[in-house]
């Protein structure tokens, strides 16, 4: 791997801390000393940055910056700027003093509470109309305000967006040293926001460290059928990459055994519509995922048939599969895998996939990991009714071939820089290059049911690198359901 990236740890109430009560601050039962870190965080002005002190989590997250670093890993670290928890300094003193508060002007707030009043008018907009996250107010926005899906202009309100700076520019330069700082950030709900932020935003990081990663989360347009388009956020001036679901929905149509297939001919075209859509630069910096904290895990993903990410658990669906997947899931994961990691752009690993971990959508995508070192109890097939159980271990094979793809990547520079051309694709056939001037790399996969045999470019020696097959100096042959990484 070279670089880590990490959901949010900034102080929060919650499991997932998108509702922080600070930005500035990492979640103090993260540290070793959490009562001394709240007498810390007690005694700052939370809008006054030089009364900011760093509490015992906070160094502790900074040990964790300098140990990826020496190991040459980045990390990326994961903030909402669209929202607040209600535990949030500033809407804690808006609560106090409703319309009296300095921050009043700092969230979506409908109506203010009347004191002459018995009742409590107060109201205002959570984001995704949940009451315990509260938006930051967005400024100078065409009316009406574009939904979720939809870029549009405008702003975030001036208080806000400099606390948000001053928290950012904290954890880039810790202590004014760019070295011991994150190297990027993962933006949530970035479509939430408007673009105007963003260019600002970006203008702003890049003058404090021009090399830091920004990559979006941009996602559905209209949920469960349109992915929105990413040109808007990637033409230079807002991100550097976003969250390629994109590109992963025509793969899993491709490589899984799903209700709504793809065959080679449209799996290459669906790929081509939406690097098309990106300055090639950019294409190699996208993040590459499929599995996140968001979506059901990868195994699980690929065991259903069902529309990707649609009725994904068992409470929306009765039929769908949680349980630890069959062998041919097992087989068409690892091909799906093997195509991610010699394709263009940034292959993203959801923290536990690696170790052979399944569960369905969000929250069943979040259970604890499946260290090596531990033992667990068996689970039921749906996680929450009885019924047959499944033995929940560390999948040691599973994890050799996550390792031999990252081995894979990182020992051939052409697979993370060279240029992709198509070669094959018929059928459940697909073969395509990744070269530059130095190299040439060749991935085949035979997803048909009966062995086929490739013709390879040119004539000479060629060496296998991953996977099933025999070569000649001409040929690949390849079983059913198989691939083959090969090199000249």
């Amino acid at each position: 791997m070279s670089a880590l990236y990490i959901n949010p740890i900034n102080d929060a109430p919650s499991l997932h801390k998108y509702d922080p009560r600070s930005y500035h601050h990492v979640d103090v039962t993260f540290g070793p000393n959490p009562a001394g870190d709240q007498k810390i965080i007690a005694a700052e002005n939370p809008n006054d940055p030089p009364t900011w002190q760093w509490t015992s989590a906070d160094r502790l997250f900074l040990k964790l910056i300098d140990e990826a670093h020496r190991r040459q890993m980045k990390v990326v670290l994961d903030y909402s700027w669209n929202h607040t928890g209600t535990q949030f300094w500033a809407w804690q003193d808006i609560l106090q003093k409703q319309k009296a508060s300095p921050f009043a002007d700092w969230y979506q707030i409908t109506t203010f509470d009347n004191p002459a009043t018995p009742a409590n008018e107060f109201t205002y907009q959570g984001w995704a109309n949940l009451a315990s996250l509260p938006e930051i107010r967005k400024v100078d926005v065409p009316v009406p305000r574009q939904p979720g899906g939809h870029p549009y202009e405008g702003n975030l309100n001036a208080g806000a967006k400099q606390h948000i700076y001053s928290v950012s520019k904290r954890w880039l330069l810790p202590d004014g040293d760019a070295k011991r700082g994150v190297d990027g950030y993962r933006l949530d709900v970035a479509d939430q926001i408007p673009l105007g932020f963003w260019r600002d935003y970006r203008t702003y990081i890049k003058s404090l460290k021009p090399d830091a990663y920004l990559v979006g989360e941009i996602w559905w347009e209209e949920w469960p059928d349109k992915l929105m388009n990413p040109a808007p956020y990637t033409s230079g001036d807002v991100f550097d990459a976003v969250m390629f679901y994109q590109a992963y929905r025509p793969a899993r149509q491709f490589f899984s055994n799903v209700a709504e297939p793809l065959d080679a001919p449209q799996f290459v075209q669906a790929l081509q519509a939406e690097w098309n859509r990106l300055p090639e630069p950019t294409r190699y910096a996208m993040m590459n995922v499929n599995a996140t904290h968001d979506a059901p895990r990868l195994l699980t993903d690929f065991y259903n048939v069902n529309k990707y990410k649609y009725q994904a658990t068992p409470r929306d669906n009765p039929a769908y599969k949680t349980g630890k997947p069959d062998a041919d899931t097992y087989k068409r994961v690892r091909l799906y895998l093997m195509h991610q990691f010699t394709s263009i752009g940034a292959p993203h690993i959801w923290n536990g996939d690696e170790l052979g971990m399944w569960g369905a959508d969000d929250p069943d995508c979040r259970k604890p990991l499946m260290w090596p070192d531990l033992q667990f109890e068996p689970e039921t097939r749906t996680n929450y009714q009885p019924g047959p159980l499944d033995p929940v271990a560390y999948n040691a094979e599973h994890h050799r071939f996550y390792q031999q793809l990252t081995r894979l990547r990182r020992t051939h520079p052409v697979l993370r820089t060279g240029r992709l051309e198509f070669l094959t694709a018929t059928g459940k056939r697909l073969s395509y290059r990744r070269f530059d001037g130095k190299s040439q790399i060749i991935v085949l996969f035979n997803l048909e049911t009966t062995p086929q045999t490739f013709k390879l470019p040119g004539k000479g020696k060629w060496t296998a690198l991953l996977g099933d097959g025999k070569l000649t100096a001409t040929d690949a042959s390849l079983p059913a359901m198989s691939g083959l990484v090969i090199q000249q």
